[in-house]
């Protein structure tokens, strides 16, 4: 029996100090669907009901899955640990579906896949599926998932619990899986580099790949005391409770997914391709990546050259500039504020100040205030900001160009 789209599932919310999941029963049947691992995912296969698995098994052992169908199989089959997801990931980029907004017509497509969690009261959840689209990363559990594909269709319907991040970047995945694994049995180092791409342990910074580059800054900004997002930075989905607790706490808040992805977009247009290249073979430093695709992204001279302080510098300075021009007066109920209007001003330096300020070898925050304060009269708590899509991100972005001046080129593509 074909699972059916959107699918709504009763959800349990967690808060714990790495941040907030939810814990939901998803039959094998959805999750074979919707998951994949970075190394193999499930598909019907044409015209009948079974699964076929398909992708490199480099990383899996295909005796394990046989063994494990076997014992699905049974009749006292159980699996009473969780299968750990993380949601809203695609899988050819490695990008958060819905947080790009260059095309606003994709962009709202894009919004519509996106999983969700809607609030229902006294401590229920709802877990939106919208689509069949694999989105959901496994961080753990992928052999217990997979082994489904081999098992009897009638198994298919068997309920497994599972954690689901939505929206947790890419290196917080691979150290829960390795915080996870280690603490139950050996994992060779090497798993944690065929599933994710990342050293757990201490690395040069000459071997980061963007995203790993991009939570170390993040992190950094939250507990910078010149950062205007000291405090503010929270790991939690986009749109969630959890940010409105934060920001009882402080006046506002954002998602560190907002934050990670708005930094590593300055470097790289696909940072999965990144990560496979540096680890495909004998690992690389993060120069080799001159040889490899060609990338427009606006600072990533300064990425491949490893002058992580200099494009640290140059963000703290923008937010600082953003802090002056827009935060600082802004009221509650301002959507500069909120993770549109935080996405929106990253999309400003992306596009035009950026480039320009780095080549120019000027990335003061006197620069970037001077860049943005036309637009700092703007009111953005009107009603017509009021949509929390991709849709209402960009007519932030473009009500905030159109201030700037018409004048202004965007430096990318």
């Amino acid at each position: 029996m074909e699972a059916k789209f959107p699918l709504h599932v009763p959800a349990l919310r967690v808060s714990q100090p790495l941040g907030v999941y939810y814990v939901a029963v998803i039959t094998a049947e959805v999750l074979l669907e919707v998951a994949y691992s970075d190394r193999l995912s499930a598909r019907l296969r044409e015209g009948s009901d079974f699964y076929e698995l398909e992708g490199t098994q480099r990383m899996m052992q295909p005796k394990r899955l046989q063994v494990i169908a076997e014992y699905i199989n049974r009749a006292d089959a159980a699996f009473p640990n969780t299968i750990i997801l993380a949601a809203n990931f695609r899988r050819e980029d490695g990008l958060i579906e819905g947080n790009q907004p260059d095309d606003e017509e994709g962009a709202a497509a894009s919004q519509a896949k996106r999983w969700t969690i809607d609030e229902k009261g006294d401590g229920a959840f709802i877990l939106t599926i919208p689509t069949r689209e694999k989105l959901a990363a496994v961080i753990d559990g992928q052999h217990r998932l997979f082994a489904f594909a081999q098992a009897r269709e009638q198994r298919y319907q068997m309920q497994l619990i599972c954690s689901v991040f939505i929206d947790l970047p890419k290196p917080y995945q691979a150290q829960l899986f390795a915080t996870i694994n280690s603490t139950q049995k050996p994992v060779d180092k090497s798993l944690t580099f065929e599933l994710f791409g990342y050293n757990v342990e201490e690395e040069s910074e000459e071997y980061w790949s963007p995203d790993k580059l991009a939570v170390f800054l993040t992190r950094r900004l939250g507990l910078d005391e010149k950062s205007p997002l000291k405090g503010r930075i929270a790991i939690a989905p986009i749109k969630d409770s959890a940010l409105t607790e934060l920001a009882e706490k402080t006046d506002w808040a954002v998602s560190t997914a907002v934050v990670v992805e708005g930094i590593m977009r300055l470097v790289t247009t696909n940072p999965k391709r990144d990560a496979n290249y540096l680890l495909e073979g004998k690992r690389k430093i993060r120069s080799t990546l001159t040889t490899g695709r060609n990338d427009r992204s606006p600072v990533r001279q300064a990425y491949l050259e490893s002058q992580d302080a200099v494009l640290y510098a140059m963000v703290l300075n923008y937010l600082r500039a953003c802090e002056a021009v827009f935060w600082e007066h802004a009221t509650s109920d301002s959507f500069i504020t909120k993770t549109v209007g935080v996405q929106a001003l990253f999309d400003i330096l992306r596009k035009y100040l950026a480039r320009s300020a780095y080549d120019e070898k000027d990335i003061s925050s006197t620069r970037f205030e001077t860049a943005l304060a036309p637009a700092g009269e703007l009111n953005f708590s009107d009603e017509s900001f009021r949509k929390a899509s991709g849709s209402g991100r960009s007519l932030i972005r473009r009500t905030i160009e159109d201030k700037m001046g018409i004048d202004l080129k965007p430096s990318t593509t």
